[in-house]
């Protein structure tokens, strides 16, 4: 069996996180072929992406006195056919200090196919300067399915508060629950120019139409600002996995 991954496995890069699930993938994916190699491994973003489901995980800290926390947040995801396992929420994509007083975190959490989500675990390892934490709620997004859930909270997980608990599963609010048109993942890959000054460290963004004018969101082709200084150079081919 052949794991490639391909991805960083860092708070400061691509997505954050600093543990990947993956997928096994056909022999001819990792038997390099220097004719075939860019093409080879582009095909292989789109294939581990259509073994996986990449979930944005949004967490609600409350506005309440001391409801932010210093400790280590997880988060497992259990579906009806499986579960993600023990998640840590390292890098938020918003804030740079995570889980403060009424502040909105946001998270990705990659798994293989887990099934419908049926609950969340959440909760904190009670370490650092200020441990007790109040969720207000977490809201979890997987495009690929085209479902948005929300799991509501409103409870301190503190071990001097409430019922002392410190991690809690929670069910999906059924009304609260969105429904949409599933994303699909598409390979993009640009050629930036030879010539002076062709190279950009802007933010650019990709958005696909379809027949009678149909089209999909506005998608950033870059994560975050490090990436837009390193690709779009002059005379460089980029290559990226996007869902719209």
């Amino acid at each position: 069996y052949y794991f490639p991954c391909q991805r960083w496995l860092a708070v400061e890069e691509d997505d954050g996180q600093i543990a990947r699930e993956l997928v096994p993938v056909d022999e001819a994916f990792v038997k390099k072929d220097s004719e075939n190699d860019g093409q080879s491994l582009a095909t292989l973003g789109l294939e581990q992406k259509a073994k996986s489901t990449t979930y944005t995980v949004k967490v609600k800290t409350g506005d309440k006195k001391n409801a932010g926390t210093d400790s280590n947040v997880f988060i497992t995801l259990y579906g009806s056919k499986d579960d993600t396992g023990i998640v840590s929420l390292k890098a938020s994509k918003i804030n740079k200090n995570k889980f403060e007083r009424g502040k909105v975190d946001e998270f990705t959490v990659e798994s293989v196919d887990i099934g419908d989500l049926k609950k969340i675990k959440i909760g904190h390892d009670n370490k650092g300067n200020s441990t007790g934490w109040f969720l207000e709620w977490v809201e979890i997004d997987a495009p690929s399915l085209g479902q948005c859930l929300k799991f509501p909270s409103g409870r301190w997980l503190d071990k001097s508060e409430d019922d002392g608990a410190i991690e809690r599963i929670i069910f999906p609010a059924e009304l609260q629950t969105t429904e949409y048109i599933p994303f699909v993942p598409y390979e993009i890959t640009v050629y930036t120019s030879d010539i002076f000054g062709a190279g950009t460290d802007a933010d650019v963004f990709i958005v696909l139409y379809g027949n009678d004018g149909i089209c999909t969101q506005q998608k950033s082709l870059c994560l975050n600002k490090r990436e837009q200084r390193m690709y779009f150079e002059r005379n460089s081919v980029n290559q990226f996995i996007v869902e719209v």
